[in-house]
């Protein structure tokens, strides 16, 4: 009887509960095969090949390519840590929308940490834009380079069309009454 293939073997995992980062720890120490496995976790998740196949080039040779013995639970973590593993969803119109506005108000922030922009690449991928917005309000723009008035605007109109989506995080309600303030705050010095 043929053994099954390590994207069953990944699936069934998943199915239980496991991690993504778990399954491929499991796959990579059953097989001594790291990218194989990152693989197989990829393509159970439902991960288009095309994109699986740029996700792990991206990381091959810092992460695959020599893998340190007793790693793969690390090397699973930092995996799903780089988003290898973020399921994309494809966004309706208002999404779309909600996103353009995100870049609207990132490019009035007059800079973003590297970190930040990590997050909020993820979460457009996994179409958490609720946490995307919740992270923008928090932050503000820089005060040199950044355009307030853009900035606080862009979530505004960003956080309407967010309560308009079906079962609205509540917090969101909270971060545009503040949008709104920092709006009306910085409209009012231009």
């Amino acid at each position: 009887m043929p053994s099954p293939s390590l994207t069953t073997l990944a699936r069934h995992a998943l199915s239980r509960g496991t991690t993504p980062a778990a399954a491929y720890a499991l796959l990579a120490r059953r097989t001594r095969e790291p990218l194989p496995s990152a693989r197989a976790v990829c393509l159970a998740l439902s991960i288009p090949l095309a994109e699986v196949t740029r996700r792990l080039n991206d990381c091959y040779h810092a992460l695959l390519a020599n893998p340190r013995p007793s790693s793969e639970a690390d090397t699973g973590e930092l995996l799903e840590a780089l988003g290898v593993f973020d399921v994309p969803v494809t966004l309706d119109p208002t999404g779309r929308a909600i996103v353009a506005h995100f870049l609207t108000a990132v490019d009035a922030m007059g800079g973003i940490r590297s970190g930040h922009q990590h997050g909020l690449t993820r979460w457009f991928t996994t179409g958490n834009l609720a946490t995307a917005y919740l992270s923008l309000a928090a932050a503000h723009p820089t005060p040199r380079t950044g355009d307030p008035a853009v900035y606080w605007t862009a979530l505004v109109t960003a956080g309407e069309l967010l309560t308009t989506t079906p079962n609205p995080d509540t917090r969101i309600g909270y971060a545009l009454a503040h949008c709104r303030t920092q709006a009306a705050t910085h409209a009012v010095r231009t």
